[in-house]
């Protein structure tokens, strides 16, 4: 009890912490369109973490390796705490092996959250877009590039708001699109380990105050395991 906590987190993922966050917690939301360029995703958390003013039992970032955006970022007060996961998808799952049992049995799908359809960051919407911009032909051939290795579009339910408007959605974008439309459950488990601990090696990156996340802290040896 009374430890204080700082989260950063993309706009996705602050959803489904913010219905569990601690009271006074502090937390910032960062736009989930950093996803697309790593290199200025970790210039700008670096900025937001050399920005708090004081220190913190921890400062909780809300993302996962996320294509090595969060290597080299430090925090010079406080202690770093990242789930050990390749991206948000395990983080809505539940877990690392959750997103791993999901992939192993349908490699060809593509996720769905209530906080991605809101963001409106999907190829679908890039589709609205180029429709707009360059004509429906030119917007067809876009869309089966970035749909041809896909076969299903699955809502991920962690249970945490009424999903029927969202699920419409991606039934009916699934029919558009010619995948098979599934819900399935997420899990609340892992943010609130993030949120509350513990934070288990297995399951997460401490970094302490002025140390440097690296790449071998997501994949630490099988002996350290």
């Amino acid at each position: 009890m009374g430890r204080r906590f700082f989260v950063l987190a993309c706009a996705t993922v602050i959803e489904e912490m913010v219905p569990l966050m601690p009271e006074g917690a502090g937390y910032e939301v960062l736009d989930f369109g950093l996803h697309v360029n790593p290199e200025q995703l970790r210039k700008i958390l670096q900025q937001r973490i050399d920005a708090l003013k004081e220190p913190y039992d921890a400062v909780i970032l809300g993302y996962g390796l996320c294509s090595q955006a969060v290597i080299g970022i430090q925090a010079r007060q406080s202690p770093l705490v990242i789930p050990r996961v390749d991206d948000c998808i395990a983080i809505f799952l539940g877990s690392r092996d959750a997103h791993r049992e999901q992939h192993s049995q349908e490699p060809g799908t593509y996720y769905l959250t209530k906080g991605w359809i809101e963001v409106g960051d999907t190829p679908f919407t890039e589709y609205e877009r180029m429709v707009q911009q360059y004509g429906r032909e030119r917007a067809d051939r876009f869309i089966r590039l970035m749909l041809a290795h896909y076969t299903r579009l699955a809502l991920i339910n962690t249970g945490q708001y009424e999903l029927e408007k969202y699920r419409e959605y991606t039934r009916r974008t699934a029919e558009r699109f010619g995948l098979r439309y599934e819900e399935i459950p997420g899990s609340t488990a892992l943010i609130r380990k993030m949120l509350y601990g513990p934070w288990t090696p297995e399951e997460f990156v401490v970094v302490p105050p002025g140390a440097m996340v690296r790449y071998e802290d997501f994949f630490p040896p099988e002996g350290a395991r």
